[in-house]
């Protein structure tokens, strides 16, 4: 019997040594991040604009087809395809640390290197997961309504907030959302950036993730909670926040995996 191996596909599989981090790891991320951000804020802004300008759309699509039920799922989905839009940061603070030009005009760069098609898998991925939880936030909220349709989003936000009913909706779907969010963050806390920085498959790339995950799983609970809630605070005034808070996290990101996994 012939026995198959990695090369014989042309490439290897062989999964890269990932690191054990502590919160100390998670500081420093956030430190160089804001570094980043600072050096290079014209190129940041013009990237995290996207997600502010986004999330205005898709709020007023909401309110404007009553369908006020998803309009927090649509938000907080976000975090769910926000790794994948942070390629272009990831790059910008690959390059800055090699010394290379950060001129935003390089920010994408990385989808026309070996890696791109493993990187939009990832990001394929990613946008079915985030399409789930909208079925099944929707699914909650049928589960709990059945098809009444809320009159004003004043009436909604009141049934929510002083009701079992809307009790319940809030308790449900945050923990539906947190398992979604769970998922998320192990699959694509060390691929993304990973693809950006190197030439290697999506398998690879995602089981390296999970590899990641299952060694610092307290570590990187702790920064999917530092994420959320950077994300809540960057949301509030009408998303506009996103667009210092999202190029932060993107660059803390980048500089986490640097953490996470040797050069």
């Amino acid at each position: 019997m012939t026995t198959l191996h990695a090369e014989d596909f042309g490439h290897t599989l062989a999964r890269p040594v990932v690191n054990a981090i502590d919160t100390n790891d998670l500081t420093f991320a956030l430190r160089r991040g804001i570094d980043d951000f600072l050096a290079m804020p014209t190129h940041a802004l013009f990237i995290g604009l996207i997600y502010p300008l986004v999330g205005i759309v898709l709020a007023t699509y909401a309110f404007g087809t009553q369908v006020l039920p998803l309009l927090f799922p649509l938000a907080a989905g976000f975090a769910l395809i926000g790794p994948f839009a942070a390629i272009g940061l990831y790059e910008l603070s690959r390059r800055r640390e090699t010394g290379l030009s950060t001129d935003w005009a390089y920010a994408f760069s990385s989808l026309s290197r070996p890696a791109a098609g493993a990187l939009i898998g990832v990001g394929l991925l990613l946008g079915v997961i985030f399409a789930c939880w909208l079925v099944a936030a929707q699914g909650i909220f049928w589960a709990l309504y059945g098809d009444t349709i809320p009159v004003s989003a004043i009436d909604f936000v009141r049934e929510v907030l002083t009701t079992p009913r809307g009790w319940a909706l809030i308790a449900i779907g945050n923990l539906v959302g947190f398992a979604f969010s769970l998922v998320v963050l192990a699959v694509s806390v060390v691929s993304v950036p990973m693809l950006v920085d190197r030439d290697v498959d999506m398998l690879t790339a995602i089981e390296t993730s999970l590899a990641a995950f299952r060694r610092n799983p307290r570590t990187l609970l702790a920064w999917g909670f530092i994420v959320a809630g950077l994300l809540v605070m960057g949301s509030l005034p009408l998303f506009v926040g996103l667009a210092v808070v999202m190029p932060i996290l993107g660059h803390a990101t980048w500089h986490l995996y640097r953490r996470v996994v040797p050069a």
